[in-house]
């Protein structure tokens, strides 16, 4: 059996509106059908993270991440490393640590708050032993500086949509940090993306949707959801000269490595349903809006 794991996704953040879907089940069936077995539900908040718990709760294929996502540091200036211990503690299926990260492109008045925050979350991935899901755009350098003073390759992680150069790329690997790419790997405009593709070896990538957000070409301009990584996986393995199937099974490797589990200990697709049977184009009608 090929398994599709869509490696970082918003679930509770999904609008459940219009001809896309009618509700959380509808989503995760329509990306089963297209191949898509296991997904990772990432939260920028508590709050994000107790509506995508009661989710996972509904299906043993969803495992959850937790943290607070440096763009919403304001929202919630006073979160104490207790509480986060508590949230990744508090379930088998949280596997991660994060979103964190820096961000200077949309918050660059913050970034001392955001260093600290980044500093911490790395400490407390350390004592609770769980890898860590690192946000990173534009602030290549106090990125790079934070995991090597903090020690976060003892934690073990991965770059989630990777945006930035070849060189940053080269130390994160280093580090023995994952690269992950997302829909904007198929953007006309994304020329330094498709070089980091290039240079990223497959057993080192993951793909995702981050979903709502970055829809893929074909489906630019309509709401991201899991299904839609068919897309990305298929332009990565044409990009990489390898099949979906192939591309498929190393991406679900090299999840399983991170963190350290077995996708076949978890619910998996419907018989039939494998990489290579489905073409996308047959679940998703590209006319809804």
């Amino acid at each position: 059996m090929s398994y599709l794991v869509d490696s970082h996704c918003h679930l509770e953040s999904l609008s459940l509106e219009g001809k896309a879907a009618k509700s959380i089940d509808e989503i995760i069936e329509r990306a089963r059908r297209c191949g898509v077995s296991h997904f990772l539900s990432v939260a920028c908040t508590s709050k994000e993270f107790e509506k995508n718990l009661s989710i996972a709760q509904k299906y043993n294929n969803i495992f959850l991440a937790c943290g607070i996502h440096p763009l919403n540091l304001e929202e919630e200036p006073d979160w104490s490393d207790e509480e986060l211990k508590k949230n990744l503690l508090s379930s088998d299926k949280v596997i991660a640590v994060g979103e964190t990260g820096l961000d200077y492109h949309y918050a660059p008045e913050t970034k001392n708050l955001q260093i600290s925050s980044f500093v911490r979350h790395i400490g407390v991935a350390l004592e609770v032993k769980k890898p860590i899901v690192i946000h990173a755009r534009e602030a290549k350098n106090d990125t790079l500086s934070i995991l090597k003073s903090e020690n976060a390759r003892d934690a073990g992680g991965v770059i989630h949509c990777f945006t930035d150069s070849v060189d940053m790329a080269r130390v994160c690997l280093d580090l023995g940090f994952y690269i992950s790419f997302t829909g904007i790997a198929t953007f006309k405009p994304s020329d330094n993306v498709r070089e980091v593709v290039k240079y990223v070896p497959l057993d080192r990538m993951m793909v995702e949707t981050d979903c709502p957000y970055l829809a893929p070409v074909p489906v630019r301009g309509i709401e991201n959801e899991p299904a839609f990584v068919r897309y990305t996986l298929k332009y990565l393995a044409d990009f990489k000269g390898v099949s979906e199937k192939e591309l498929a099974r190393i991406t679900s490797e090299n999840f399983e490595n991170l963190y350290k589990l077995k996708l076949s200990d978890y619910e998996t697709p419907p018989k039939g349903c494998e990489i290579s049977s489905y073409k996308i184009e047959n679940i998703i009608d590209r006319s809804f809006s």
